[in-house]
């Protein structure tokens, strides 16, 4: 694989951002309405969400962000363990934030997620696909 520009990277960032928005919004949408609709825990409203926005996360950027034709069941491991630490830390700090520390709850998601995309990105673009960037079709037709 090549060494990517800065342009290249830059665009990256920018592609990650949008799909992160995009799995941010899914996960809000989805755990706001756990949270307002059902009697479940704070840190359930927010682990379903989780893993909703991150199934949403891997497919696009994997297919359009990374351009990556890596081995799916291996790039979905690495992220998985990823979210094997992550995801415990994370849903500990939902709870004590909104527990303990009497955070409100939109509150304490938005410095969980924000800790999530800067943490997310650096997990994908140098563990999760690298040496695979711009190996899939879409990157192969755009280098034509």
């Amino acid at each position: 694989m090549a060494k990517l520009s800065k342009k290249e990277n830059a665009l990256q960032a920018v592609k990650f951002t949008l799909f992160s928005i995009s799995a941010g919004v899914i996960q809000i949408i989805a755990s706001a309405l756990l949270h307002e609709l059902t009697g479940l825990p704070d840190w359930a409203d927010y682990l379903i969400g989780l893993v909703l926005s991150v199934l949403w996360n891997f497919t696009l950027n994997r297919e359009f962000t990374f351009k990556s034709a890596n081995n799916v069941p291996v790039a979905m491991a690495k992220v998985f363990a990823f979210y094997c630490v992550f995801t415990p830390a994370s849903t500990w700090l939902m709870d004590y934030l909104t527990g303990t520390a009497a955070w409100p709850y939109y509150l304490a998601q938005a410095v969980i997620m924000i800790t999530n995309f800067v943490t997310e990105f650096l997990y994908d673009r140098f563990v999760v696909f690298r040496g695979s960037i711009n190996t899939n079709a879409r990157a192969q037709r755009q280098a034509k």
